[in-house]
């Protein structure tokens, strides 16, 4: 049976020709029905206009029919919206109706490249927590020399934790590798200023030990180079470090990406080798694409909610339908859930 997934089409910078156009790529390629929310006078014409481009093979000229569904919601949440005053003001918003309909089990995921903040806010008032979770956290998954990817938890829904937020975090972070990454055995490992026991600071010295009581894969305490060279499969830390990490991150691999454009511009001279320069640089960008990855998925709420970049493509935003589907069908939640009261 297909898979419903609520997908915010009012969310991303340029919304809601990438979530429209994203919204068709996946029920071309996928096993879903996608809920398109939003204002529907709005979305129906842009909707019937990208239809219009997506002619099925052997059917030139035909709108094809794919699972796609409105539903109406007059309000929204933009960028620039204080998330706390959003939540509470706009009761109509695209937001706050798509993950009603996750809480009343109409659909099975939801999606939004909008406001992180506000996307957070909204997923604890209307999803609520899970059994044994005090905080949920918002995980990002990296890409690492190894080719299997590092999923980092919390990266900023929770600035301040003591160190039981962690352990639940390592939990949660073990549970969706595992079963959204398909990763065996996930190692997990404790972000620090280094390997040693006595280095960090007291919240990750006092957490190490419970960690290490935990019946998981715990590899000790890792540094920031080990969330790229494969060292670990989840990496933990409260969210002030994971977001300066994941910012730093993103900023670098921009920089990255211009300065070698910039090189391979200033010396390749010969078609040929243009063209295998080229060919080169998409699969080192391909490598450090964030839309691959679908988003970050705010782990430990009753339901699944991802949260997309907000310059998010129409690939990032087939991806995170693809990634709400794989973590719904997985039941991460209910593991998540066996695993703490197991402790």
């Amino acid at each position: 049976m297909p898979i419903d997934i609520v997908l915010d089409a009012m969310g991303s910078d340029k919304s809601p020709e990438p979530e429209i156009r994203g919204a068709i790529l996946a029920c071309r390629l996928l096993d879903v029905r996608v809920h398109l929310v939003g204002p529907e006078d709005l979305l129906r014409p842009k909707l019937r206009e990208a239809l219009s481009n997506y002619a099925r093979p052997g059917f030139a000229g035909k709108k094809p029919r794919l699972p796609i569904f409105m539903v109406q919601a007059s309000e929204w949440i933009s960028m620039e919206d204080k998330a706390a005053q959003a939540v509470r003001s706009k009761r109509d918003s695209s937001m706050r109706v798509g993950m009603k309909m996750v809480r009343e089990g109409r659909a099975a995921g939801f999606i939004t490249a909008g406001n992180t903040g506000a996307a957070m806010a909204t997923a604890k008032m209307v999803l609520g927590s899970l059994a044994g979770v005090d905080r949920p956290a918002l995980a990002t998954v990296l890409p690492t020399s190894s080719g299997q990817p590092c999923v980092l938890l919390d990266v900023g829904a929770n600035v301040d934790c003591d160190p039981e937020n962690l352990v639940q975090f390592a939990v949660m972070g073990h549970m969706y590798a595992k079963n959204v990454l398909h990763v065996a055995h996930p190692r997990v490992g404790l972000l620090s200023i280094g390997e040693e026991d006595s280095k960090g600071n007291s919240l990750t010295r006092d957490t190490l030990p419970l960690l290490r009581e935990l019946p998981l894969n715990f590899i000790g305490n890792v540094e920031g180079r080990d969330l790229y060279n494969g060292q670990a499969d989840v990496v933990v830390c409260d969210g002030f470090v994971g977001n300066v990490a994941l910012k730093t991150s993103e900023g670098l691999a921009k920089l990255v990406n211009s300065s070698l454009r910039e090189s391979l511009k200033s010396t390749v001279t010969s078609q040929v080798g243009a063209m295998l320069s080229k060919k080169a640089f998409k699969a080192f960008k391909d490598r450090l694409d964030y839309s691959e990855y679908g988003g970050a998925p705010l782990l430990g709420v009753r339901g699944v909610c991802i949260v997309g970049h907000g310059s998010s493509n129409e690939r990032a935003v087939m991806n995170g339908i693809r990634v709400a589907a794989e973590f719904a069908a997985a039941e991460v939640n209910s593991g998540i859930e066996a695993a703490l009261a197991a402790r």
